[in-house]
């Protein structure tokens, strides 16, 4: 399981949201830099907060044209329900095949019980990793405020176009 680094082309991973829609990154997102979130669980604190952390921070990073996903091995219903218990506005997917995931992008698996260790990727707007941040573990993990500063640093520094 090669890691994702800065440059790579992120994989195509096509993922099934709690409302029923059918997403593919980065395809869905060219155009705009951004995010996509493994998380572990509804039952993990520490991806609840980020979750919320993301959602509260939703319209700047919309502001900022940085577009968000997340998914899990949770199952439909309990995606649906964590979706509505805060309000969730991004894509969250469900039903990930953990092994399949890590394959593609590197990030950890769990053993027993199975489920993708939380991991994150900040893409441009070609789809190519940024940065990719994999825990092994319970914590660490992107926060919205280093999202936004990173982009913003991003374009600032950007080269500018030739004729």
């Amino acid at each position: 399981m090669p890691l994702l680094n800065p440059g790579d082309p992120f994989p195509r991973l096509m993922i099934t949201t709690a409302d029923g829609q059918a997403l593919t990154i980065p395809d869905a997102f060219a155009g705009d830099f951004a995010v996509v979130l493994f998380y572990r669980g509804s039952w993990c604190p520490y991806c609840n907060a980020q979750l919320r952390a993301f959602e509260r921070a939703s319209q700047t990073l919309a502001g900022n044209g940085i577009r968000v996903a997340a998914l899990s091995v949770d199952d439909q219903e309990t995606t649906a329900a964590l979706v509505a218990k805060h309000g969730l506005t991004f894509p969250v997917g469900y039903g990930a095949d953990a092994r399949a995931v890590a394959e593609l992008t590197g990030a950890f698996v769990n053993p027993d019980p199975v489920y993708l260790q939380s991991a994150g990727f900040v893409l441009d707007p070609a789809g190519n990793v940024v940065v990719s941040v994999y825990s092994s573990g319970a914590i660490g993990r992107l926060a919205p405020d280093d999202v936004l500063g990173l982009v913003r640093y991003l374009r600032e520094h950007s080269a500018p176009a030739t004729a």
